[in-house]
């Protein structure tokens, strides 16, 4: 039965089929994600929404890390039946910035500043500012440093990260904690605006340290002259 409910839906233009989510109660648009058959399949079989994540790479449970989970309620296909309409009841919020709604931001009329935030409190402050660093890419180079560093390209990037860190050392080294904590802020933003040029989010680097618990760092090193 599941499998004829699948394909109802047309898999034949996209191997992804968006879905924009709203409160069931006061029908306030949440978000849009992105299924792939299994992420649908799972969400028929818990009742609760999962989604494929084209930055990570892998299906993944709303609410899995920050227990925002999305009941669902009902699940609508439009005429062409390539997207979705999902109806959910929303346990905290749906933006990973922490607002109610991911469509928080307003475009603006002056296109040196096109997108408008709200202050909004932040869950995960890597993954709130690697979205801010690719909203930095559309941005203009005479107001935002972020897309200054993308318009001089990779190298400038890379010759910031080598600073950075030269810097960083050297408060290692005088043992300044304060100042420590300062460079390694720097540093870190660095690296991230070189994830962001490459679209590589966060995630994988975390999923890659949490890889390498299963053996010790010896066996990993030695892994890498093979």
């Amino acid at each position: 039965m599941l499998e004829n409910l699948l394909k109802q839906l047309d898999w034949g233009k996209s191997e992804l089929i968006p879905a924009i989510i709203q409160d069931y109660q006061n029908k306030e648009v949440l978000m849009l994600g992105f299924l792939n058959q299994e992420a649908l399949r799972l969400s028929l079989e818990t009742g609760l929404m999962h989604y494929f994540s084209r930055t990570k790479n892998r299906i993944w449970q709303k609410g899995e890390s920050s227990g925002n989970y999305q009941k669902i309620i009902t699940i609508n296909f439009d005429c062409d039946r390539d997207s979705l309409l999902v109806t959910v009841d929303q346990k905290g919020s749906a933006c990973h910035s922490g607002s109610r709604s991911c469509f928080f931001r307003t475009l603006e009329n002056n296109p040196a500043t096109t997108l408008q935030s709200q202050n909004k409190p932040e869950e995960n402050i890597f993954d709130t500012l690697y979205h801010t660093l690719l909203e930095r890419k559309f941005t203009s180079s005479d107001t935002s440093y972020t897309a200054s560093l993308y318009k001089k390209g990779i190298n400038t990037i890379c010759k910031k990260i080598s600073e950075e860190t030269g810097e960083l050392i050297c408060e290692i080294k005088d043992k300044n904690k304060e100042q420590i904590i300062y460079e390694s802020a720097d540093v870190f933003y660095h690296i991230f605006v070189a994830l962001a040029s490459f679209n590589i989010h966060p995630d994988a680097i975390l999923q890659e340290l949490k890889r390498r618990f299963a053996f010790s760092g010896i066996e990993e090193k030695n892994s890498r002259k093979s």
